[in-house]
């Protein structure tokens, strides 16, 4: 009975960790992962395992996407413009980062018709790590963010805690925010929202 219990208190801790995401940073083995690492406190005003979808006036703007993309090129914020972006914040030692990668990836291709682009960050990771997980299977970009510095240009989101999803709609305002795993049957329906807002006026 005793085993059982235990059993039954592990698995429950998997699933909490799961659903609410990966605090902290990478294991201490993971070499440059570590180095430069923004330490901030959660202030996300959008509760880790939760979701927010703002509406229009409601919206701040989001700050600009710029930076070095995994593979040390420059990536060019010129591409989204008038674009619905998807921006997934992850690290390849985070397991709910890994669970969601197929969902984001299925989602990017069933959306980008409609004028969406998905952009990934990877977070307080090392490159080789971060480049070992995307092989094969990147079907959007990524940009290199060890310190998390992006993350905290978005004051809904935290670099202390993901994965973490931020919809901006088309005049560069965050839409959605979801601190928490997300599937495709969640998503595409939240990103087709917001690209069908221009022709009803949001």
């Amino acid at each position: 009975m005793r085993a059982a219990r235990g059993v039954l208190v592990a698995l429950s801790a998997a699933v909490v960790a799961t659903a609410a995401g990966c605090a902290g940073g990478p294991p201490r083995d993971t070499g440059q992962a570590g180095t430069g690492v923004v330490q901030a406190a959660d202030t996300g005003r959008v509760a880790p395992g939760a979701s927010v979808v703002y509406q229009p006036d409601k919206r701040a703007a989001a700050p600009t996407l710029d930076g070095e993309l995994l593979d040390g090129s420059r990536f060019d914020p010129a591409t989204l413009t008038d674009m619905v972006v998807v921006v997934n914040f992850w690290a390849s030692w985070c397991a709910p980062c890994r669970a969601e990668a197929g969902e984001l990836n299925a989602t990017a291709e069933a959306t980008k018709d409609a004028r969406v682009r998905f952009v990934g960050v990877d977070i307080r990771d090392g490159r080789d790590q971060a480049r070992a997980f995307v092989e094969g299977r990147e079907v959007y970009p990524s940009l290199f963010d060890p310190a998390g510095r992006i993350a905290l240009g978005f004051t809904d989101v935290s670099p202390n805690t993901i994965p973490a999803t931020v919809i901006i709609d088309r005049r560069g305002r965050v839409a959605v925010v979801l601190r928490k795993v997300i599937t495709q049957r969640e998503l595409e329906p939240l990103v087709r929202q917001v690209a069908e807002e221009r022709d009803s006026g949001g």
